[in-house]
């Protein structure tokens, strides 16, 4: 199953490799359930991952499924700004774009 949220090569491994692709969003939701923290923090630290990392498409789609889950723009702009002294301020700022995109994408 592909889901058009996703970037382009996301969907091409779920329709070409389903099994592999279901296995990795099994181990998504494991990681998940394995502790305490609740969906909306878990979205806020899956964004701030992507920023830290430096993956434009990851952060997109993770602001896209935050924004689904009812996290609020302010608390998604948020963590753009507590990644400055961490991950360094033209990072934060990088993130701060690639939020943004999605944002004004989607209205909010």
């Amino acid at each position: 199953m592909t889901d058009d949220k996703l970037p382009n090569a996301a969907q091409q491994i779920a329709k070409h490799s389903p099994e592999v692709w279901q296995a990795y969003e099994q181990l998504g939701k494991a990681v998940a359930d394995a502790g305490p923290l609740d969906p909306r923090t878990i979205h806020l630290v899956k964004i701030a991952a992507a920023i830290a990392q430096r993956s434009e498409g990851a952060t997109h789609s993770h602001v896209r499924r935050a924004l689904d889950a009812g996290v609020s723009a302010a608390e998604i702009r948020h963590v753009s700004l507590l990644l400055a002294p961490t991950a360094g301020f033209p990072q934060a700022v990088a993130g701060r774009t690639w939020i943004e995109d999605v944002l004004r994408e989607q209205g909010a």
